[in-house]
């Protein structure tokens, strides 16, 4: 169904461009266990409404572009051009994931950084790019077999020390920095995973970050990947959650790709390549695209906000530990 009519998208370069919004009502976990024969007709059918209502490409979001194989049957039932969106998510992934390490003053050369779903595009991508910063890499998933192929690909590229987990909470002991992109339905990373003082950029949704984190760990940072600020006086018609102006990666990927007149399937596939991830970022800053500050479990993040977990982490550190590594209770008496 058509849900809104999206104007006021304007380039910086003076282009402008307009949109529709449209929704394919299956749940998460519908579109991962029904038949995909189902899943894929429901998909283009979405697709020939964009066509009739004019539209030359079509995002496909959230889940819709984890089914299957990453929109490549939907384009070819298509007469237009389709994305995942992919390639600008790992984009702001990266830029969000690495300006909170500054500002919780990691060292990027010497921290540890997890990747949770390192097999998925988003995940294997953010690897291959982040792996060429870090100190060491713990890749995180279901299948170990397919994550050794992973780090084989990132041991080609770079000596640092790689490491395989299928537990999330044994491959995320000591990680400094981490990247989130699962197609979980549930939340996969509790309170008790998380280090102290370490950042998590959560870019799956629904969210791999339980909730639990933002009342029970004060000392570590949380931020939502591909929140953006999109250029023109645009209006969505819809309430997403954000403030106004403001849309996910994936959908920004669309908008960018229609201002330059690319009106060919870009991010397709369960693979994203750093060139296309190169390209948007490119796309991005020519028509006036960016990281729309810090969101987190819904909220704005302050930059009195981002202070205080520093504070609190670098209070957290200094006090005593048992030999297991967990704080000592006060002494007694």
């Amino acid at each position: 169904m058509v849900a809104s009519h999206i104007t006021g998208i304007k380039s910086i370069t003076g282009v402008e461009a307009e949109g529709w919004f449209i929704v394919c009502p299956l749940t998460p976990r519908q579109l991962l266990t029904l038949p995909i024969d189902f899943v894929y007709k429901r998909l283009i059918q979405c697709g020939h409404l964009a066509e009739g209502l004019g539209a030359k490409i079509i995002g496909l979001g959230a889940f819709t572009s984890v089914v299957g194989d990453g929109g490549i049957t939907v384009a070819k039932s298509l007469d237009i051009a389709v994305t995942t969106g992919n390639s600008y998510t790992v984009a702001t992934a990266i830029e969000a994931t690495i300006d909170g390490a500054r500002r919780m003053e990691i060292d990027m050369s010497s921290a540890r950084v997890a990747i949770v779903g390192a097999t998925g595009s988003i995940g294997r991508t953010c690897a291959h790019i982040l792996g060429s910063k870090a100190s060491s890499m713990a890749l995180i998933g279901r299948d170990i077999d397919r994550l050794n192929v992973v780090k084989d690909e990132l041991n080609a590229d770079t000596k640092r020390k790689t490491t395989c987990y299928s537990s999330v909470s044994q491959g995320l002991e000591e990680a400094d920095i981490i990247v989130t992109v699962t197609s979980a339905v549930d939340v996969v990373i509790q309170p008790k995973d998380l280090k102290i003082g370490c950042v998590v950029c959560d870019v799956a949704r629904p969210r791999d970050v339980s909730d639990r984190v933002a009342k029970e760990r004060d000392d570590v940072l949380v931020v939502e990947g591909g929140v953006v600020a999109v250029p023109g006086d645009v209006n969505f018609n819809f309430n997403f959650g954000f403030p106004e102006r403001m849309a996910y990666a994936c959908m920004s990927e669309t908008m960018m790709l229609a201002l330059e007149g690319q009106y060919e399937s870009f991010t397709l596939g369960k693979t994203v390549s750093v060139e296309q991830v190169n390209h948007t970022t490119a796309l991005a800053a020519k028509h006036g695209f960016h990281l729309a500050g810090y969101r987190s479990f819904e909220k704005a993040v302050t930059e009195e906000k981002i202070s205080e977990i520093l504070r609190n982490a670098q209070r957290k550190r200094q006090k005593p530990r048992n030999p297991e590594g967990h704080l000592n209770p006060k002494p007694v008496g």
